[in-house]
């Protein structure tokens, strides 16, 4: 028996040696490559992955009048995720509650207990301070100064950040968000590659810096209608918990593109075991992505869940937009609703048409079909403050419930400004597929 047992052993070390032999420490002067080890990828929460492929993008049909600017293209997507619905007001929020915990901790309460201390070493007031996320969830900082016991003492530093004086309404304790600014910063490839041979040019002239305030326009319910009684809007929908899974709006495309940032750094601050990334960074969908996606693999259809018609069989509409003649109740909501009201398309994303148009990454030019690529095709342009109007389109698509059926079809393209907020228009993330397909494990 014992026999048996050595023999096992010497053949299992003879394997073992054979399989080091050039993947292992010795590599006998030959080129190996780099020892890596294995990366999978992971669906992250609340997104579907959308395999790559070739789709006509443009009208499926003849459209006259908008001819010009969706002329149709066959073109390629390679793979990615994509969030299954619209971001909501609450996980908006987050993003919200993030900014004016940093702001409060860094700025206000300077209490040693909110930052991170390595092991064996006292804090230091003057060196770099990573704030304890794990600490701040079970210790709000305003929880003190919303009345509910805690920390009395941030109550009193807290002061600052609420309105004062002639600001205050009935003296009581309601949080300046004019305060609440987001600053990142970005590379700007595309004009690194533009200027790649250029010697004058150093690393930081191609660094994006941008602050954003963070919080959402909520008087868009009144600016974008004339005389429309909207108040209840205004007060309630971004605040109170009944809209918590219904798309956020009065966010600017800056604004977006700022939530997506910090959402790839709030992911990247929870790496694997390995101190890898779980994925790539998040951004908007180039507008060729949001159609693809949209279409949900069909091909030759008006709309995600084919078509081509906006009501099924039984007459019921299948989307959130502005049926007849104003009609809004028609389809189930007057506004907005739930962000996984109505059915998925075949990807299973919801509301691709309809509840509120997008923003996409992409600029906005009308003939940017004829000379954008065909593969992974978009038209980017980082409009300056001084540049002109024109410059600062960025395409929409999708439509809203404000929109009539035409703006629900896959092709139909629009555009708002960067800088501008609506009530009718939202926004969804996209994380880059690392690979050539989730199926694919070499």
């Amino acid at each position: 028996m014992k026999y048996k047992y050595t023999l096992l052993f010497a053949i299992l070390c003879a394997v073992l040696a054979s399989c080091g032999g050039l993947s292992g420490g010795s590599d006998r002067g030959e080129v190996t490559g780099i020892r890596q080890r294995s990366f999978r990828a992971e669906v992250p929460y609340g997104m579907v992955y959308i395999p790559g492929g070739s789709f006509l993008m443009g009208q499926t049909d003849q459209d006259v009048t908008f001819a010009q600017i969706a002329q149709t293209k066959q073109v390629t997507v390679s793979p990615f995720f994509m969030d299954e619905t619209e971001v909501t007001n609450s996980q908006y929020k987050q993003f919200v509650k993030w900014v004016r915990d940093s702001i409060a901790i860094t700025n206000y309460l300077n209490d040693q207990k909110y930052y991170l201390t390595p092991k064996g070493q006292a804090a230091n007031a003057n060196g770099k301070k990573y704030i304890n996320w794990d600490y701040v969830q079970k210790n709000d900082p305003f929880r003190a100064a919303r009345g509910k016991g805690g920390n009395g003492d941030n109550s009193q530093k807290l002061q600052s950040m609420f309105y004062q004086g002639d600001d205050r309404i009935f003296d009581r304790n309601e949080l300046d968000t004019r305060l609440l600014k987001y600053n990142y910063a970005l590379v700007d490839l595309r004009s690194a590659s533009n200027y790649r041979f250029d010697k004058t040019k150093r690393r930081s002239d191609f660094i994006l810096r941008d602050t954003v305030p963070v919080y959402p326009d909520t008087l868009v319910w009144l600016n974008d209608f004339s005389y429309a009684a909207n108040e209840p809007m205004v007060e309630g929908y971004f605040s109170h918990p009944a809209y918590r899974n219904y798309p956020v709006v009065g966010v600017t495309w800056r604004q977006a593109r700022a939530f997506n940032t910090w959402r790839g750094r709030y992911n990247d601050a929870y790496k694997d075991k390995r101190g890898l990334p779980r994925r790539q960074g998040y951004s908007l969908p180039t507008e060729a992505e949001f159609e693809y996606a949209a279409r949900g693999g069909r091909i030759g259809t008006d709309y995600p869940w084919g078509g081509p018609y906006i009501k099924n069989a039984k007459g019921c509409l299948l989307a959130n937009f502005k049926p007849g003649r104003g009609n809004y109740t028609d389809d189930g909501g007057a506004y907005t609703v739930n962000v996984r009201a109505y059915f998925p398309n075949d990807y299973g994303l919801y509301n691709m048409a309809g509840n509120v148009a997008e923003w996409t990454q992409s600029a906005f030019d009308e003939s940017a079909s004829t000379f954008v690529h065909d593969m992974s095709p978009t038209f980017n342009y980082e409009a300056k403050a001084s540049d002109p109007e024109v410059l600062k389109r960025k395409v929409v698509r999708g439509g809203s419930w404000k929109d009539i059926g035409y703006f629900l079809q896959n092709a139909t393209r629009s555009y708002e400004y960067q800088d501008t907020a609506k009530s009718y228009v939202g926004f969804r993330s996209v994380s880059h597929f690392l690979g050539r397909d989730i199926k694919d494990k070499r």
